[in-house]
């Protein structure tokens, strides 16, 4: 399981400060970007990601809920963002995805929580990262609506039936009682805005596996073919990908790489 805690929640005034509290404990940082049309909330962009670029190492997920991504990958991926995800509601995809490989970005797709899973396993083979909204998007501190839970179910079994490398993710109103329900379902990587930022100490409400306390469900061992931990982050072009059977990289910035390894 990894964990993304999402600025949205951090104070602003201190973002820095914020981000690098919970560098120790996070394993990407998910970057949330509202554009006031998509969703009603607006919240930052490229500027706010190349400010934070030179003084975090963490991968910066970028969750664009907006109108127009296509307008916007070029100038997130000059401000340094590692992965941008993009909405499945807006139509086809595909030109999104064929940008963001030539410009060496990875590549997410989200859907809300009124879409179908149906919606999105046509693209499964040509992403990195499948997002599973558990709130509807648009403002943080919201209640978790469970009933997304049999999404995540349906495109777990999708992607392991057709032997993918393809990550779920999971965002809204993840904390120490919906954190364990998520993992059960078959999320991999955690998102958490208020439960980390908004705790009295962050560092501890976001603590990983082995660390004890925190958001951490791993109460049994993970499922074969769901990796769990990584070898130490080394040095690999942005994008790049290793013939090792049953390997794969993350796409990547050279700042931080991790290589995850399946079994099955």
């Amino acid at each position: 399981m990894k964990l993304a805690p999402s600025i949205l929640s951090a104070d602003f005034a201190r973002l820095g400060d914020e981000v690098a509290r919970v560098a120790g404990v996070a394993d990407l940082l998910h970057v949330d970007v509202m554009d006031g049309h998509f969703v009603p909330n607006l919240t930052i962009g490229p500027p706010v990601v190349a400010s934070l670029r030179p003084h975090t190492d963490l991968f910066l997920d970028c969750h664009l809920m907006v109108d127009n991504p296509g307008v916007l990958l070029d100038d997130f991926a000059e401000a340094g963002a590692d992965r941008c995800i993009v909405h499945v509601e807006l139509g086809d995809p595909r030109p999104l995805f064929d940008r963001l490989r030539t410009l060496g970005v990875g590549v997410g797709l989200v859907c809300n929580p009124p879409t179908p899973v149906d919606a999105v396993l046509p693209y499964l083979d040509e992403i990195d990262l499948l997002l599973v909204m558990s709130v509807n998007p648009g403002w943080g501190g919201q209640a978790f609506i469970p009933e997304v839970l049999e999404k995540v179910r349906a495109a777990r079994a999708e992607i392991d039936a057709r032997g993918l490398a393809v990550e779920i993710e999971i965002d809204g109103g993840i904390d120490t009682a919906t954190a364990p329900l998520a993992v059960d379902a078959g999320c991999d990587i955690l998102v958490a805005g208020s439960a980390v930022f908004r705790a009295p100490d962050p560092v501890a409400a976001a603590r990983h596996p082995g660390r004890g306390g925190g958001l951490s469900p791993w109460s049994t061992p993970p499922r074969i073919g769901r990796p769990r931990s990584s070898p130490s982050p080394t040095a690999w072009p942005r994008g790049s990908a290793t013939t090792a059977p049953g390997a794969r990289w993350w796409p990547a910035s050279p700042r931080r790489a991790t290589r995850w390894w399946t079994t099955g």
